[in-house]
């Protein structure tokens, strides 16, 4: 049995301590959160032990696993905290606050042995990995264009009742959510080779409002999809309207159209009268993780997303805020 520790016992940390739970070999011995009620509360409902530094609960307990769950601002620190240790880490996304703290990890993570991941679900998500497929099987025919596109009608949403994803230094969708599917154009094509972006911020201290922006890709090997050429995508971010929530990412070429929506929905030509379902399956990705995760502590080979990997996604990010509308060149 393994044994983790959780630094941040909020929504996505409780997720995590579900999928741990439901693991046959892994269990939640320690949980760490600055708020000591939020941290007790947690703990007890797992049998585990509460603490409110992170230090403290690496030094007292005997772990296999640190998940680290906090504000991205964080997570260099507790990650390397955590390696230094002797623990194998799980980071949330994104990787750091800005992709030079990320660069420091993936060298920490190059130089140990210890078993690291991100938790970046859509290398688990049966829609995307269908997508992915589909579209390097030649089912829209050469790619010609794809188009991030994310509305929300306020920012935070509702259920994530935390200060700092409003902030500017660590919050906002193209952080939050955007991060994903900027990975998925990582997955699919081998990366990001150039962006350009404007960014329109909500207040001088806050995090974007609106983002409308194009990259390119193709130069970039790795991907699921062969490119002879590059191809065009489009980014647009809109938050604080009346509108219903949308998060898609969609693939448009000379023969067709493939979208994933609302986070695993496969749809073929979306948009249209033929618009159809192609997957709709929503497994636990988190438990997913684990598992690989679980076999990698094993000595199996596992698929796991790296610190590198999600690094290289981080400095697309951050050249998105950099860029101010000038283009912004990722391919050295």
């Amino acid at each position: 049995m393994y044994d983790v520790g959780i630094v941040g016992c909020g929504v996505i940390g409780n997720r995590l301590a579900e999928s741990f739970a439901e693991h046959p070999e892994t269990t939640v011995a320690a949980a760490c959160d600055v708020d000591a009620e939020r941290a007790e509360t947690f703990a007890a409902e797992r049998d585990a032990a509460a603490y409110t530094d992170h230090e403290t609960m690496l030094a007292d307990e005997d772990l296999d696993v640190l998940y680290v769950g906090v504000p991205p601002v964080h997570h260099r620190e507790i990650a390397t905290a955590g390696l230094d240790a002797g623990v194998n880490v799980i980071c949330e996304k994104p990787i750091a606050e800005d992709a030079e703290e990320g660069a420091e990890l993936a060298a920490l993570e190059a130089e140990t042995d210890l078993v690291t991941a991100v938790n970046l679900p859509f290398r688990y998500t049966p829609g995307f990995v269908e997508l992915c497929e589909r579209v390097a099987d030649g089912e829209v025919g050469t790619p010609k264009r794809v188009s991030l596109d994310f509305r929300f009608p306020r920012w935070p949403r509702e259920w994530q009742d935390v200060d700092w994803l409003r902030s500017r230094e660590q919050g906002g969708p193209l952080r939050e959510v955007g991060t994903h599917f900027l990975f998925g154009i990582q997955e699919l094509f081998g990366g990001v080779d150039r962006v350009s972006a404007a960014v329109q911020y909500a207040a001088p201290d806050e995090c974007e409002e609106s983002v409308v922006g194009w990259f390119a890709v193709g130069e970039a090997e790795g991907g699921a999809v062969d490119i002879d050429g590059q191809v065009h995508g489009t980014v647009d971010v809109l938050t604080d309207h009346d509108r219903p929530e949308q998060n898609a990412l969609t693939v448009t070429g000379t023969e067709g159209a493939l979208g994933l929506t609302e986070w695993y929905r496969l749809v073929a030509d979306p948009g249209t009268d033929d618009e159809r379902e192609l997957c709709g399956d929503r497994p636990s990705t988190t438990l997913t993780l684990v598992d690989e995760f679980v076999t990698a502590l094993k000595g199996g080979d596992a698929d796991l997303v790296s610190f590198a990997e999600a690094t290289a996604v981080q400095r697309v990010v951050d050249a998105v805020f950099a860029s101010d509308g000038e283009p912004v060149d990722l391919s050295q």
